[in-house]
């Protein structure tokens, strides 16, 4: 089997790992891409201790858009900043590293839309506070085209960061909602890399890895959010999950939720649970074998059959969105026929994006629209 493996340059992990960092190797004025409760916080605090020629821009709300990396871009420019650092959220990270590379690169990152993103980018540091996008860790970005209605998923080796810093402590003031949100991408990421077309050994290795982590941990990291073991086997869990995406891709579940959440604006963790139900039980009609390992793994079943198996995987996982409280479409405030009307386009989009392609299972289009619309019944 030929594959590769590509991570981040550097990644350092434990509680006060900005202590051990040395920043200072990666430039003298840093623009800090961050949200505004982030940069209020004691994280972003700490970070300025040890950047302190950082020059913050905190104009990140909700998922990041073409304008928001524009005025960070101008503000990178203006300030004559030589190295980026995100810190917080997976908005945040994946706007630093788009903001890195059209800060070298020039133009609308749009236009790199389908393209390999490549160049000579200013040196970026990625600071995750939530345990949960995995964004620290690959060399992808998702970036809001508001005008088109879509989530461009972009992609570059050069996204990758040369440090990842993982302090556990960061993520213990995430309200409940981002701790379900968060986790459940990471799920996602594990679970899809491992059924992936493009799965290797080592990555089913980090996603096994990564399963046990979330299922042991996500609960309890939801029910109480100071516990620092489960926030901390959270945090690597994300890290395991960002590997395996970043070398193993992603599947159905991803091709179909970014757009979910660009034309109703639900959050990318939440869009991907409310479709792993469907999505991974059309998915293992297709390899009930890899599933029912996953079940295995993770001591939700012990069934010899692996159709059985399968269903325990999916039967285990649906106890833990009813654990994390992950609505419905309609539980949440989405319209019926505002989805219906819009699931063409949607469908269209999810298969345009490549990531179904990668699930094990053949995907056609009327597969997409089917599993939508089966999220109303």
């Amino acid at each position: 089997m030929d594959f590769q493996i590509v991570l981040p340059g550097k990644t350092i992990a434990g509680k006060g790992a900005l202590s051990r960092a040395g920043l200072e190797k990666y430039g003298k004025k840093p623009l800090i891409v961050t949200g505004k409760h982030t940069a209020k916080s004691q994280a972003a605090a700490e970070l300025l201790k040890y950047a302190p020629g950082g020059v913050v821009f905190d104009c990140i709300t909700g998922e990041p858009t073409v304008e928001m990396i524009n005025a960070g871009v101008a503000a990178y420019h203006e300030n004559s900043c030589d190295h980026v650092i995100g810190i917080g959220g997976g908005s945040a990270l994946d706007s630093a590293k788009a903001r890195a590379a059209i800060s070298a690169l020039g133009g609308n990152i749009a236009d790199y839309m389908g393209k390999e993103i490549d160049g000579e980018f200013p040196p970026m540091v990625l600071i995750p506070t939530t345990a949960g996008t995995g964004s620290e860790a690959t060399k992808f970005t998702i970036i809001t085209d508001t005008e088109k209605d879509i989530k461009m998923l972009l992609k570059g080796d050069k996204l990758l960061p040369d440090l990842a810093v993982l302090d556990y402590s960061y993520t213990l003031s995430a309200p409940k909602s981002v701790t379900a949100a968060t986790g459940m991408d990471a799920l996602t990421h594990a679970i899809e890399s491992y059924t992936s077309r493009k799965a290797n050994p080592i990555t089913d290795t980090f996603a096994l890895s990564a399963l046990k982590r979330i299922f042991a941990n996500l609960p309890t990291a939801y029910s109480e959010p100071e516990n620092e073991t489960a926030r901390e086997q959270m945090l690597i869990a994300a890290y395991e999950a960002g590997v395996c995406i970043n070398n193993a891709s992603v599947t159905i579940v991803h091709g179909m939720s970014r757009h979910i959440g660009a034309l109703f604006h639900v959050p990318h963790g939440i869009s991907n649970a409310m479709l792993d139900i469907k999505c991974l039980g059309f998915a293992a009609q297709g390899a009930p074998g890899k599933f029912a390992e996953a079940a295995r793994a993770v001591g939700v079943s012990c069934n010899a059959d692996d159709s059985a198996a399968a269903q325990d995987f999916l039967a285990a996982l649906e106890k833990l969105c009813g654990a994390v409280e992950i609505p419905t479409l309609a539980e949440y405030g989405i319209d019926r026929g505002e989805f219906f009307a819009a699931m063409d386009k949607m469908a269209d989009d999810a298969l345009a994006s490549g990531s179904p392609a990668n699930t094990i299972r053949e995907v056609a289009k009327q597969d997409i629209l089917d599993i939508y619309a089966s999220l109303w019944d």
